[in-house]
């Protein structure tokens, strides 16, 4: 039998006292998965997507658009259980998650995260963990809740919004003996951390005489999909590529993003942690996350006629993609970059050197990132054995808040296959 869930105004913001909904991604007789987005919410910070926390029918609407209401109020119903059913699905108001995330096996990107910070919490007490809403509230993306009431006040807590001031913070524990983890909760906003990332934790190294470093991990989300709009959906990576003494990691799955946020925090350098947040909700197994070390990548699919080089969410679009390609007779291989400074020269090449064409899928404009990088890489080292070379990446354009044209801004899977095949 089924039966009927109230799905309350969730708290978004640890300061949050109300929420206004914006735009109801569902309607009443659709069907919503685990971690599928169901409705933007405005807060008195940010708009967010509020993904749906179980599987069921969307039964009923109770705060329409444009109505606000306080916290813990109920918005909707959902009929969860055996007997929830729902007719013949209309077209998804938004685009589908990544992988079927809700029948996968494993845990969720967000629980890889917030486990290897857990981990690297209790192994090592220099580790402290802070930023804007990550303590009481758990984050806003919900990939922190716990960490507040195991560890306490003095590891784990909130800062005022103001990003300069998160990150100068985050440089004197560094070199006060600490390992700070920051979280600056949009990539969007790391502009505002430029000074003290920039021009003082990755320079201390150098003009200490390399007798200090900074360890610092910076953990921010970034990527396109979400309906955000073009101030929090930016890819930042093409900002920071070439700072030097700095590292930049971007994981695919939950079990890279478990084992390189050990590793980031680790690691003896500033490292900048990208979180897609399109991929919070996929599943998948984990293992050894002891394993990973940053700067290297790997071959997620093996294949002989053309390779696929890509980083987060872009990583699933090129595994898509490649088994459409399989049905059309063309064999693609994979990479997952993992890390995008320094970038794993050494297995891009291999791949190229065995399929001999090469596709790098940036979500990012197409001047300036990182896929530029890749191509320069292959030439230098493997023009004697490459037939074709190309970046499929998004225009010179800010990025659109209508789903419509966000959905014709990103690469994905049709894209690729598309090109590939026009350019055999």
């Amino acid at each position: 039998m089924s039966r009927l869930v109230d799905v309350t105004m969730p708290r978004l913001s640890d300061s949050m006292e109300e929420g206004t909904i914006l735009r109801w991604l569902k309607q009443p007789g659709d069907s919503v998965a685990k971690g599928e987005p169901l409705v933007e919410v405005e807060t008195d910070k940010a708009t967010i997507v509020y993904e749906a926390e179980q599987d069921g029918v969307l039964a009923e609407i109770a705060l329409e658009e444009n109505g606000t209401a306080p916290l813990g109020a109920v918005i909707a119903r959902l009929a969860v259980g055996d007997g929830a059913a729902a007719p013949a699905p209309a077209a998804p108001a938004q685009p589908a998650p990544v992988a079927a995330s809700s029948v996968a096996e494993g845990i969720e990107f967000r629980e890889a995260i917030r486990s290897a910070l857990d981990e690297e919490l209790a192994r090592d007490e220099s580790v402290i963990f802070f930023g804007e809403d990550v303590a009481a509230a758990g984050g806003v993306f919900a990939v922190t809740p716990g960490l507040f009431e195991k560890y306490g006040p003095d590891r784990v807590f909130d800062t005022p919004i103001s990003e300069l001031a998160m990150t100068g913070a985050a440089f004197g524990a560094a070199v006060s003996g600490k390992r700070p983890v920051l979280e600056i909760m949009f990539g969007d906003f790391l502009a505002l951390s430029m000074d003290s990332l920039i021009n003082q934790a990755t320079k201390y190294w150098f003009l200490t005489g390399e007798r200090q470093s900074v360890t610092i991990v910076i953990r921010s989300v970034v990527g396109a999909g979400g309906r955000f709009g073009a101030i929090h959906s930016q890819m930042p990576n093409s900002w920071l590529m070439g700072v030097t003494g700095l590292k930049i990691v971007a994981p695919a799955t939950p079990a890279s993003a478990k084992g390189l946020l050990k590793a980031s925090i680790r690691d003896d350098n500033p490292v900048i942690f990208f979180e897609h947040k399109r991929l919070y909700s996929i599943k998948g197994p984990v293992g050894d996350a002891e394993g990973y070390v940053l700067g290297r990548a790997a071959v997620v699919r093996d294949g002989n006629d053309v390779t696929l080089v890509s980083a987060m969410k872009g990583v699933h679009d090129c595994l898509e993609a490649a088994d459409l390609l399989a049905g059309k007779g063309v064999s693609a291989e994979v990479v997952d970059l993992q890390t995008v400074r320094p970038i794993d020269a050494e297995t891009i090449v291999r791949s190229v050197e065995k399929t001999n064409r090469v596709a790098v899928v940036e979500e990012g404009p197409l001047t300036g990132g990182w896929a530029g990088e890749v191509l320069a890489i292959v030439t230098e080292n493997a023009l004697g054995d490459l037939d074709d070379a190309w970046r499929i990446a998004t225009d010179n354009t800010p990025i659109p808040y209508s789903p419509p044209l966000e959905d014709a801004f990103l690469p994905d899977p049709e894209r690729i296959v598309a090109e590939v095949l026009s350019r055999s």
